[in-house]
């Protein structure tokens, strides 16, 4: 028996009087707060307008949830349509089972509409809210730890996750918390993409291409912990296989970006130029209009004050004119 472990939650859901509230839901909700509240603070500074995040959001957080749950039902499909299997459970998106890389999928075709109907680049877009998904997969990752899911293989070692739950072919024990091994490697991957923004001045969607390679890094040797039933090619969790594919296509992104579209957009938000980040060329020629105007300014100047003093020569010249005759 381990003497120090992590201890799970004996149910993941409260009533208030005939509504559940699910903790599972809550982390979920929780998470993309954060993320929108965390992509608006970036896409300000990158010189976008307020309320942006928010209203593409309105787009892609459904996407993403649906992609997310159509991932793990056709992974998963066993658990809806075998036999002794009620279909309908498909559509609990509260018990859990919602597939990260569904979600990312659809989400971001969420988001393109959203982007389209805005007006505004989409790349620049991912760029803003890269680092808040991850830290919204940080907190979503809790919702496993109140489900008692997603759990690692037997461990002894003083962090072990103790699973109390028989349902759904549990086995009570101590496993390692591949859920909180997770959620740290996503609040480091969002660390990691803000230092690498902040250093390297990414665009063009090379943040977000980031922390697309970061993360399917630390899920691939997560995932291979995982007990659960999971289809496998090869040896390899079907998981596996998916991070090594999106680990490759996100790195070739970063190259192929850097070489054809090097910098950092100088405009996010066309027609709202109040953020931080100013369109150059538009400065230059804001400032070569203001000295054109300068110089225009002291020529009226000096025109009128040559004009003052003709007339002043004039005016002397009548008045002396008398003087001569008399």
């Amino acid at each position: 028996m381990n003497l120090a472990y992590i201890p799970s939650p004996s149910h993941g859901v409260q009533y208030l009087g005939p509504i559940p509230l699910r903790a599972y839901a809550f982390c979920i909700i929780i998470g993309v707060f954060v993320a929108v509240w965390f992509g608006n603070r970036r896409w300000i500074a990158r010189g976008g307008q307020s309320g942006t995040v928010a209203d593409i959001a309105v787009w892609a957080v459904p996407f993403g949830l649906v992609g997310g749950r159509l991932y793990h039902v056709i992974t998963d499909y066993e658990l809806y349509f075998s036999e002794g299997r009620d279909w309908v459970d498909a559509f609990k998106v509260w018990e859990g089972g919602l597939g990260i890389w569904g979600a990312i999928a659809l989400g971001a075709l969420g988001a393109w509409i959203g982007a389209r109907r805005r007006g505004v680049p989409m790349p620049a877009y991912a760029d803003a809210v890269a680092p808040g998904i991850a830290f919204a997969q940080a907190i979503g990752r809790w919702g496993n730890w109140f489900n008692q899911e997603l759990y690692g293989r037997e461990t002894h070692l003083p962090w072990a996750l103790h699973i109390t739950s028989s349902e759904g072919g549990r086995v009570p024990g101590y496993y390692h918390p591949t859920f909180l091994y997770e959620s740290l490697w996503c609040v480091g991957v969002g660390l990691l993409v803000i230092w690498a923004d902040r250093r390297f001045k990414l665009g063009h969607g090379r943040a977000f291409a980031l922390y697309v390679a970061a993360y399917c890094v630390g899920r691939g040797w997560i995932e291979y912990m995982r007990v659960d039933d999971a289809h496998h090619i090869l040896g390899l969790r079907l998981n596996d296989w998916t991070a090594l594919l999106v680990f490759l296509l996100a790195v070739a992104y970063i190259v192929v970006s850097s070489k054809k579209r090097p910098g950092r957009e100088a405009v996010v938000e066309p027609g709202f130029s109040d953020g931080p980040v100013k369109d150059t060329g538009a400065v230059k020629d804001t400032e070569a209009v203001e000295d054109t105007k300068a110089v225009e300014d002291t020529k009226a100047v000096e025109d009128t004050k040559a004009d003052a003093e003709d007339d002043a020569g004039a005016q002397g010249e009548e008045k002396a004119a008398p003087a001569e005759k008399s």
